[in-house]
């Protein structure tokens, strides 16, 4: 198959595209470098500098390229920026969106793979969280993947596109050759890890009175290569002689079980060796004591389980990778 991957030069992104290169798949990579890195390792891979809000550059790719299929990793996603500033989440997460799935109809490529996340149910009302939990976004993110959720559905009705839409929970870890590094870090994992480094300051936990065994809210936390690898599934997925999929199939991705934010840490403090600097902070609005997936449809729909998502091996990845590449890592 050869396949565009959208934001394929950042974080999950890069990962993902080691994954199709090493199956096999012919990879271009689509990235305006505004959040990727034009350091990521994408050996195998072409990588061409652009938007997918260019409809005109994706058509022309599309078609030259003779491309099949297409995983859609390219979007904004900082929950307190998409507060600040809607109109840029409203105008890359689904303008562009839609300029994406009006170019893949221009060329007729009808296979599409979301990359969509947990923040589309805000706060649910019971956990495990499966893939029928009522869809209330608490922020103008989770709004956005959820609105090109929808649209992607309504092209499958329409015009025959057949999309997969994997909603993530915390993607976490490294493979050898790429890792997480975002400017601002959000994630608790690299935060933690840059604190014991000391190349960050001390990690802020925010709240410890949740009702929860150990006071801090709890987690599902999913190796990066478990997720390239439920990329992999999804892709083939969405094959048209597969009758074994809905023309537009939703499931979350995570581990399937929930780690404190104490526990995250006991196991950074394991794995390093050295104790985590930090300091304890209000509750922050909209925290929820606990988030975790339900994945049984992901392993009845795509044969997908993961692999590697215990922490130990998540943080320790993680962890290896920042110190092969410690002239990236520092801030």
């Amino acid at each position: 198959m050869r396949i565009l991957v959208t934001g394929g030069a950042g974080y999950v992104g890069s990962v993902s595209v080691e994954a199709l290169v090493e199956a096999g798949h012919g990879v271009v990579v689509l990235d305006d470098l505004s959040t990727g890195h034009d350091w990521a390792d994408l050996e195998g891979a072409t990588l061409v500098v652009g938007s997918c809000t260019d409809r005109p550059l994706v058509r022309r790719l599309l078609r030259d390229e003779q491309l099949e299929a297409v995983l859609h990793c390219a979007a904004r996603s900082l929950v307190g920026e998409s507060i600040a500033d809607p109109a840029r989440y409203y105008l890359d997460n689904v303008a562009g969106g839609i300029e994406l799935l009006e170019a893949m109809r221009d060329t007729g490529v009808r296979r599409l793979v979301i990359s969509s996340t947990a923040a589309v149910y805000g706060v649910p009302e019971a956990t495990p969280i499966d893939e029928d939990a009522a869809l209330r976004p608490i922020n103008p993110y989770g709004e956005t993947k959820r609105t090109l959720e929808t649209a992607a559905a309504w092209y499958g009705s329409a015009y025959g596109l057949r999309s997969v839409a994997l909603r993530y929970f915390n993607v976490a870890g490294a493979s050898r050759r790429n890792g997480e590094l975002h400017d601002p870090e959000t994630h608790l994992i690299p935060n933690a890890l840059a604190a014991v480094a000391g190349d960050g300051p001390p990690l802020t936990v925010f709240g410890e009175d949740y009702p929860t065994p150990d006071g801090t809210p709890i987690r599902d936390y999913l190796h990066v290569e478990d997720l390239a690898a439920a990329h992999l599934a999804a892709l083939e997925a969405t094959a048209p002689d597969d009758p074994g999929t809905d023309r537009a199939l939703v499931c979350n991705l995570g581990s399937g079980r929930g780690f404190s934010v104490r526990e995250v840490l006991a196991a950074v403090e394991r794995v390093v060796g050295r104790p985590v600097p930090l300091t304890v902070g209000p509750r922050r609005a909209g925290d929820p004591p606990v988030l975790v997936a339900a994945i049984e449809r992901a392993a009845e729909v795509l044969a997908w389980r993961p692999a590697r998502s215990t922490l130990d091996e998540m943080i320790g990845s993680a962890w290896a990778w920042r110190q092969a590449h410690a002239d990236r890592s520092r801030r």
